[in-house]
């Protein structure tokens, strides 16, 4: 940096030029997949100007000569964090759970009593409401799951974010989105905070992984969450994540996804709307499910 970090530039100086928009939504799709438009520059613009008052960069294009150079990697990642929004509440979007606790848990429980297994997978976990959202519903249905082989994988792009997340610490006020019947998985303390229960804790594991590379899990699940993470990537990026997602779910198998995304490409042959925003994996009987993931796509290349 050629500017002491304990300068502050005035925010309305510095200047985002086309070039430098350019040079963000290059890396912003090339590292994460992200699909910035002329229409997110005020966005880009808002998020930004606060890493250049930290870093104590006056204007963009030195910010934008750091970020490209090998010195500025993690500020790469910081940037990433800026740039999306990490929004999210406990059990939100209330119909995915009403359907895995009325339909889609009570079968998979059943077979896990048995000895069957039961893996779901909390794509984009962001600060952990969502995965332990999914524990709380497992363990109302089954209070003794941790004892069984059902488990919960939770990933994010943003190791910031899962810092957070594996934590399991929250403000009180967010424990309002948490139904009355699920709190005495949490644990309130003197500190207008509340932490997440030891079982359910215990059924959820996170990682870093980034939807766009390869993956390194294998699957194949019984349920994936992946919500409102989609929006940020451009339509061929999407079709392929779908088709990602369909080839890793086991015949009859749920994809949970945002409220304002919908599957299209190849994962329609073999995924079929079961309520709002959700899809069931055709299984047998229903009709043939072969791969939908071109070969070139299928152990996870760069989209």
């Amino acid at each position: 940096m050629t500017a002491a970090a304990s300068r502050h530039p005035e925010p309305d100086r510095a200047n985002l030029t086309d070039a430098d928009f350019a040079v963000i939504a290059a890396l912003a799709m090339q590292d994460f997949g992200l699909h910035l438009t002329p229409a997110k520059r005020e966005l880009v613009y808002s998020r930004l100007v606060k890493r250049l008052n930290l870093l104590g960069f006056d204007q963009f294009h030195g910010y934008c000569a750091f970020v490209q150079s090998p010195e500025g990697t993690a500020e790469r990642q910081a940037m990433l964090s800026a740039l999306t929004t990490n929004v999210t509440h406990f059990f939100r979007e209330h119909h995915h759970f009403q359907l895995l606790r009325e339909k889609v848990l009570p079968p998979l429980i059943e077979s896990a009593r048995n000895g069957g297994k039961v893996r779901i997978w909390s794509a984009a976990c962001s600060a952990g409401q969502e995965p332990y959202s999914l524990a709380f519903t497992v363990l109302n249905l089954c209070p003794d799951a941790p004892r069984l082989n059902i488990r919960i994988l939770a990933t994010d792009v943003d190791p910031q974010i899962l810092q957070r997340a594996q934590k399991g610490t929250y403000p009180l006020d967010e424990l309002k989105a948490v139904p009355e019947d699920a709190r005495h998985f949490v644990e309130t303390s003197e500190c207008a905070t509340f932490s997440i229960g030891a079982k359910a804790l215990a059924l959820v594991t996170f990682g870093n992984l980034n939807l766009i590379d390869a993956w390194p899990v294998k699957g194949p699940f019984d349920v994936i969450f992946c919500r409102n993470v989609a929006i940020y990537f451009d339509k061929p990026t999407q079709s392929r994540l779908w088709a990602r997602f369909a080839d890793l779910l086991v015949p009859g198998g749920h994809l949970c996804i945002g409220h304002s995304e919908r599957v299209a490409g190849p994962a329609e042959a073999v995924l079929r709307p079961v309520g709002v925003t959700a899809y069931r994996r055709l299984g047998a009987g229903d009709q043939a499910t072969a791969s939908v993931t071109p070969p070139t796509q299928q152990e996870g290349t760069r989209s």
